[in-house]
């Protein structure tokens, strides 16, 4: 089946959820990251903005920031992304695509990050993802270091097999879901 379609039907699924089936999925998945040691090792991560019913991320971002971890966001530009420091949540406001960006002006290389937090629309069980289709986080994981934790959020009806994958898609570290942790480094 082509990227497109496969993108179709998960995001007509997900959007379809009841708000409070995912509300309280993202609380579950949040928690499994938090008692994790991809979150206890990283001292500086970068979370997204969740839309259309994507998993939440503000849980990890009050803990981070209650921790004293340095905190991105990333702000798209035409082609690309670039994580820019929050220190509160209070620093996003809508931007390109209706999806919440930071203001501010500190920006985080890749290369600094320990643990980038990846949205999603379907996930496999080899680490591929497909996004929205633009390819921003391919090209923004790529320019990560190779122990930097990509890690995807996502609910359990979005793990498939197998996705088709191109060279330039990048594989994640590990994929957390509403009931477990799956670990693609071994």
């Amino acid at each position: 089946m082509p990227k497109r379609s496969i993108r179709s039907r998960f995001l007509a699924e997900r959007k379809s959820r009841p708000h409070a089936l995912c509300l309280a999925a993202s609380h579950e998945i949040q928690q499994r990251l938090l008692n994790s040691s991809l979150f206890r090792d990283a001292r500086c991560l970068a979370l997204y903005s969740a839309i259309h019913n994507e998993v939440l991320t503000d849980a990890v971002a009050e803990r981070a920031i209650e921790a004293g971890k340095a905190l991105a966001y990333p702000r798209t530009g035409e082609d690309h992304l670039e994580f820019v420091r929050v220190r509160a949540q209070a620093d996003l406001s809508e931007g390109r695509f209706g999806v919440l960006e930071p203001r501010g002006g500190e920006l985080v290389p890749a290369e600094k990050l320990d643990l980038v937090v990846v949205p999603g629309v379907v996930f496999d069980l080899s680490g591929h993802r497909l996004g929205y289709g633009r390819g921003f986080y391919d090209r923004a994981l790529s320019e990560c270091r190779a122990d930097c934790a990509k890690v995807g959020f996502a609910y359990d009806f979005q793990l498939v097999e197998t996705l088709p994958a191109e060279q330039h898609d990048k594989r994640l570290t590990a994929l957390v879901t509403e009931s477990r942790i799956l670990n693609f480094t071994a």
